[in-house]
């Protein structure tokens, strides 16, 4: 049997493929703002935090005293409790004792047909009193942990380079395994796939909101209809700040991890289980999902199909120098240093497109999934719980 050489011209484009991606980390980077060291010292405008919350009994709470906590008096926090079945209602009403003029619950065990449940669950939120009388609203994660003086700095941040809405990139923690070689990759992605100064471009098209801190004004929201302009949106927030550039306001983007930080999901498994919900949200993208696949696969073995196909000097060096820009992402996003497990970063090939099949069956059932919640997106079928 003849032993077939891998053309010599591939592996030297893959090699240049990979330094490109290592510059292009290091110019996302570059391009990246950063909050100020600290905030000014004038009365800050009042601001609605809109946290949706879904069987989020373990992280919640903790969550809630770091907003409690934050320095900023005209804070109110409206937490939309929905249809949780956990412990999340007792840190609740745990968190409303003694934060009565700070904090309302809202409780909701109905989802209406035609929405999801996040969406709904902010939209419920940004109608409250608090919410209308705010001049800012802020949308965040039941999930994410902020330092006390983190609006503070975002909103001298908005003085020196207004914005009328605002992301933040948190910083994730990861525990598992699982979620310490697959969450730093998709962060790292994301910081690819983004570019900062293309965000605030108002003749670009490129946009961003994050759940973990989308800030926008009060008049913003309502002017582009809220999510009520879009209730089967998977990934609405950066569809809210699409609909928001797409209006003609001000996006910008910064960095906020490490001082804006969360644990986004509890093991490796559970970022596959997320990739059903989102990975496929793009409207149309779910079409393309075989060759995505194809995609995903050839990308992340392509040290193994290099060792296969006669070239191991090059399939080490592909294999070396992915950790290396995964790790610098990384450390300046969490200021953490590298992980050895970045080095099986091949795996994620196959845990990626478990994640991708799975959405691709959902969008053929025409039904997204998540937190137990299972809801049509054709027809007007009741949501099941």
């Amino acid at each position: 049997m003849a032993h077939f050489v891998l053309p010599l011209w591939i592996p030297w484009a893959l090699l240049a493929e990979g330094l490109g991606v290592f510059l292009l980390t290091l110019l996302r980077l570059r391009q990246l703002p950063r909050l100020p060291e600290s905030g000014g010292q004038g009365e800050l405008p009042a601001t609605c935090l809109c946290i949706p919350a879904r069987n989020e009994g373990q992280e919640i709470g903790r969550a809630l005293d770091f907003w409690l906590a934050q320095e900023h008096p005209n804070l109110r926090i409206v937490v939309v409790d929905d249809g949780s079945t956990d412990a999340t209602p007792a840190q609740l009403a745990t968190r409303v004792t003694g934060h009565q003029d700070r904090l309302r619950v809202l409780r909701n065990d109905q989802l209406p047909a035609g929405w999801l449940g996040k969406n709904h669950a902010l939209h419920l939120a940004a109608a409250t009193p608090e919410a209308r009388d705010a001049e800012w609203l802020l949308f965040a994660d039941a999930d994410v942990q902020a330092t006390p003086d983190l609006l503070r700095r975002v909103f001298a941040l908005l003085e020196s380079a207004p914005a009328d809405i605002l992301a933040l990139l948190p910083a994730v923690d990861v525990v598992s395994p699982g979620e310490r070689l697959l969450l730093p990759t998709a962060a790292t992605f994301f910081l690819w796939l983004v570019p900062p100064h293309r965000v605030a471009d108002p003749r670009s098209a490129f946009f961003c909101g994050t759940g973990a801190f989308t800030l926008l004004r009060r008049s913003v929201y309502d002017a582009i209809g809220g999510h009520g302009a879009a209730p089967m949106e998977p990934i609405d927030d950066m569809m809210l700040a699409r609909r928001a550039k797409q209006a003609g306001f001000v996006n910008r983007m910064a960095q906020g991890g490490p001082d804006l930080h969360l644990r986004m999901y509890g093991s490796g498994w559970e970022v596959i289980r997320a990739m059903r919900k989102n990975i496929l949200g793009i409207p149309g993208l779910w079409v393309f999902a075989p060759l995505l696949i194809v995609g995903v696969l050839v990308i992340f073995l392509c040290p193994i199909w290099l060792a296969i196909l006669g070239r191991p000097g090059f399939a080490l060096i592909e294999w070396l120098l992915w950790p290396l820009v995964v790790g610098l992402a990384h450390w300046r996003m969490t200021g953490k240093p590298f992980d050895w497990i970045w080095l099986a970063w091949p795996l994620i090939g196959p845990a990626a497109s478990v994640g991708i099949v799975w959405a691709f069956w959902d969008r053929l059932r025409g039904v997204n999934h998540w937190r137990g919640r299972t809801v049509p997106l054709r027809g007007s079928q009741s949501a099941k719980s």
